[in-house]
């Protein structure tokens, strides 16, 4: 998979993942200049599980984002499409549950979870919109949706350099730390291809998510949203988007 569009092969989706997934982390930290490691504490907080609670760990790959969760006796389930990203979690962390699943039809019953959150996955998800619906199918009546995903910078002079670092910057530096750069400029443009933030919200609340609002991270390259399951699910119930503060 070379270019990115919206519309994604789930097939071809986890075979890069499983090819990145030996060194995904350190490409992470090298590529966000470790960054990844702030942002991943802002969703910890907005998740605010407590002990004794069960959280759905969406995207988890090798289980990095899961680990703050089981650290603080969280029951976590760290889910993710990808064989590979499972097989190196496990190593990493067997007292972790990693479950492969497919966001857009997950393999859990209505309720389960006490909050659902999913980390730089949803654009990666076929139909993004089903995955926000199957989310709020198995998290409880007044739980909590945190997703961050990559959006769009605030700041239009500081929007434009971010956009030449995508697409000049990270090729080489995957080449040098990555077995598959090529994975990483599909990962590049599909930041470029995934809609701003309150487009994002406006699907959360089109899903049924009600109290959905934002954070806008490092000037807007990453946006965490949070959103509430309400205890009836009417599209009534859905509130306009709002941003917090930073």
């Amino acid at each position: 998979m070379n270019r990115a569009s919206l519309e994604k092969d789930p097939d071809d989706v986890a075979r890069m993942f499983d090819d990145v997934a030996p060194r995904y982390d350190l490409v992470n930290d090298v590529l966000s200049a470790g960054q990844v490691r702030y942002w991943r504490r802002i969703v910890v907080a907005a998740v605010g599980a407590r002990r004794g609670q069960r959280v759905l760990d969406l995207a988890a790959g090798t289980g990095t984002s899961s680990e703050p969760y089981a650290d603080a006796g969280v029951d976590v389930v760290a889910a993710d499409f990808s064989p590979g990203m499972l097989e190196v979690g496990r190593r990493r962390r067997p007292d972790i549950t990693f479950v492969q699943a497919d966001a857009m039809a997950l393999p859990f019953g209505d309720g389960e979870f006490d909050a659902t959150t999913i980390s730089y996955g949803l654009r990666n998800i076929n139909d993004p919109k089903q995955a926000l619906r199957e989310m709020l199918r198995v998290t409880k009546p007044g739980g909590r949706l945190v997703i961050a995903e990559f959006s769009r910078p605030t700041f239009a002079p500081f929007r434009t350099v971010y956009t030449e670092y995508l697409m000049r910057a990270i090729p080489p530096i995957a080449r040098a730390v990555s077995s598959n750069p090529d994975s990483y400029v599909y990962l590049a443009e599909s930041i470029r291809a995934w809609p701003d933030q309150e487009e994002l919200a406006a699907w959360l609340a089109e899903a049924g998510w009600t109290d959905v609002q934002y954070r806008n991270l490092t000037g807007g390259i990453v946006a965490v949203h949070r959103a509430t399951k309400p205890v009836t699910t009417s599209a009534a119930d859905a509130v306009t988007p709002s941003v917090a503060a930073p």
